[in-house]
């Protein structure tokens, strides 16, 4: 939900009341409707196309559509999916995407929608807590004190499939058990429960490896801050939020080398890319015996997110594309 308040503060800054909802509470359209007719709704947006997405259609107001990672890259490979996103953009108004490439794909699938594509890159403000305890959270997330400086290596992710924090975990454990100082915390919602039993139970048979329950989002920064590296090591992603913010935050990102990444990290410039979890371990080696070449990646970095990722720029596109909606 943290990218979905923006677009909410977006649009109340423009002067309009907004509503956030998730798509989960839902399971019929008819029950969308429903909000919309007590709540007297004049337009929608949905962030994601067929999670959102498939309730809008026919519900008698008009909407616009952002694209997340899951629609785009692996919701368009189920045919009734396929269909659904296609009748959703069909009666859009709009629809963004955070990627010329992502452009390319929804207009290869969809040519109808040429005109009414939209490519904004995601908009990034961090704001870490000032309060916050590392030793503290060190503590609580089972990292032992005796340890002066541990390498604390942060996966933010919701705990669900596509995001597989057990990719890295079987690698990360052998090299911890030949350097103490190493850890991997996983933080972020259960997204999934039975997977999250899962990545539990995994958890509980290695060493170095710890799962952490989400944080406030400036409790969140706070740790990402002082953590010494931030690792993606998801299957599929639209863009990232989390790379974008440590990027910001000038913390060094370790990505697994899948397109989304690819599109917002450049490998050895603002960020590295590894292909699997071997070349991990090697690229994380690397950071740690080389500050000259970590601080280059996180100055570069941050340029970057200030450069591509405004999230004023982002402010006045959307205030731009609600007014379609009136």
């Amino acid at each position: 939900m943290s990218h979905s308040l923006h677009y909410w503060k977006h649009i109340e800054e423009a002067g309009h009341t907004c509503i956030l909802k998730e798509a989960t509470a839902f399971q019929h359209a008819s029950e969308v409707e429903d909000v919309v007719r007590k709540e007297n709704v004049d337009a929608a947006l949905a962030i994601h196309i067929y999670k959102g997405g498939r309730f809008l259609p026919d519900i008698g107001i008009p909407y616009g559509v952002i694209f997340g990672g899951t629609d785009i890259n692996e919701d368009i490979k189920d045919e009734h999916k396929r269909e659904v996103m296609g009748i959703v953009l069909l009666e859009a108004r709009f629809a963004v995407v955070f990627t010329d490439k992502m452009k390319i794909t929804v207009e290869t699938y969809w040519p109808f929608t040429k005109n009414k594509i939209h490519v904004q890159p995601q908009g990034i403000i961090t704001r870490p807590s000032t309060t916050l305890k590392w030793k503290t959270f060190l503590e609580s997330s089972g990292i032992e004190q005796e340890e002066d400086n541990p390498y604390v290596f942060l996966l933010v992710c919701g705990l669900r499939h596509v995001k597989d924090p057990l990719y890295l975990m079987d690698a990360f454990s052998e090299w911890h058990q030949k350097e103490k100082s190493v850890h991997l915390v996983i933080i972020g919602p259960a997204v999934d429960p039975f997977f999250t039993k899962e990545v539990a139970a995994k958890v509980e048979q290695e060493t170095g490896i710890h799962l952490v329950l989400e944080k406030p989002q400036k409790d969140l920064h706070a740790v990402m801050k002082k953590c010494f590296a931030v690792v993606n090591s998801s299957i599929s992603e639209g863009m990232s939020a989390t790379i974008l913010e440590a990027m910001d935050l000038e913390v060094p990102v370790l990505a697994r080398n899948i397109p989304g990444n690819a599109a917002i990290v450049k490998h050895g410039e603002t960020g590295l890319l590894y292909s699997d979890p071997q070349e991990f371990v090697k690229l994380s080696k690397r950071l740690m015996c080389c500050p000259d070449f970590k601080k280059g990646i996180v100055s570069n970095a941050r340029e970057y997110v200030k450069k591509h990722h405004s999230a004023e720029s982002e402010r006045m596109a959307y205030q731009r594309l609600i007014l379609s909606l009136q």
